[in-house]
């Protein structure tokens, strides 16, 4: 454990970052999870607004650092391209 006053808020500010990532990075797992089962049960509509929530979360979080950029663009391009295939 730190002694130092500056080292001990450190930890407290890391601890409160590493919760708030791992709420963000769950969040976005839960997005992309029920955007593939609307895909599975063909609910095209449905599928489209969970979408656009994921895109729109994922850039966000792109941004903010907790993904790199290329990343994102992957994971939505990816997703996108499953979308693109339902709704045909």
């Amino acid at each position: 454990m730190a002694n130092i006053k500056s080292a001990k808020k450190r930890i407290s500010v890391i601890n409160k970052k590493t919760a708030l990532n791992k709420s963000r990075k769950s969040a976005m797992k839960t997005a992309e999870k029920r955007f593939l089962e609307a895909i599975a049960t063909g609910d095209v509509e449905a599928a489209k607004a969970k979408f656009d929530y994921f895109e729109k979360k994922m850039a966000q979080n792109a941004a903010g650092g907790m993904f790199h950029k290329n990343a994102a663009a992957r994971k939505i391009s990816r997703l996108r391209k499953k979308l693109n295939a339902a709704a045909e």
